[in-house]
């Protein structure tokens, strides 16, 4: 099967996982990036997602994916078994982020964050202007339909690690272009120029 070039976001996340590595997708949609690490790094991967049509999808690909809840599965693996845990561009839409990083961190030795950055200067201009909840194209969802129930910028993670007790040891801060499948990495300002943050974080 042809591996479709990865998004800008999950090229840099395959860039910090070692060939060979034990590898858990939580939320994984479709198992691209799964797939693309399978092929590439020959990582041992497994994923969970929870809607049947991404699960199908994973399936054809070959991916071992478990379909259901991240909470409720990821509470059936055991303590370190592995390498790496990936939540990419999920935890603004889940309800108790601190546990679920929790979890991350005890079934692997590293995990990797990424989400939107509600911190981005266009974000505070709608808001600040218009007086309504943002649409961006990174959110372009209205806030009544929007599967986002958390709005965190890159400091309001950095400090969280600080509360919930774990280390970012390395991190990224990006804009992506047409229709993120390219991209660049913002390094002056990030929380207020970068529409995507993304984390390796792992024990204190």
């Amino acid at each position: 099967m042809k591996i479709d070039p990865l998004r800008y976001d999950l090229q840099i996340i395959a860039s910090w996982i070692e060939p060979g590595a034990g590898v858990l997708g939580l939320g994984c949609g479709e198992g691209d990036l799964l797939h693309w690490l399978k092929k590439e790094k020959n990582v041992k991967e497994s994923g969970i997602e929870i809607e049947e049509s991404k699960v199908v999808k994973c399936i054809e690909k070959g991916i071992s994916v478990l379909q259901g809840d991240i909470y409720e599965e990821i509470e059936d693996y055991p303590d370190n078994a592995f390498d790496y845990a990936i939540c990419s561009q999920t935890l603004q839409q889940v309800y108790e982020p601190a546990k679920l990083i929790q979890s991350m961190m005890r079934v692997a030795k590293m995990s990797v964050v990424s989400f939107p950055n509600f911190g981005h200067y266009n974000v505070r201009l709608q808001l600040a202007f218009t007086g309504r909840a943002p649409v961006t194209k990174q959110l372009p969802y209205a806030w009544h339909d929007t599967p986002n129930i958390r709005v965190l910028s890159l400091n309001d993670f950095e400090k969280f690690s600080t509360r919930i007790g774990f280390n970012i040891l390395k991190k990224a801060a990006i804009n992506t272009t047409d229709n993120h499948r390219h991209g660049t990495k913002v390094t002056f300002l990030p929380n207020l120029f970068a529409t995507y943050g993304i984390f390796l974080i792992g024990k204190e």
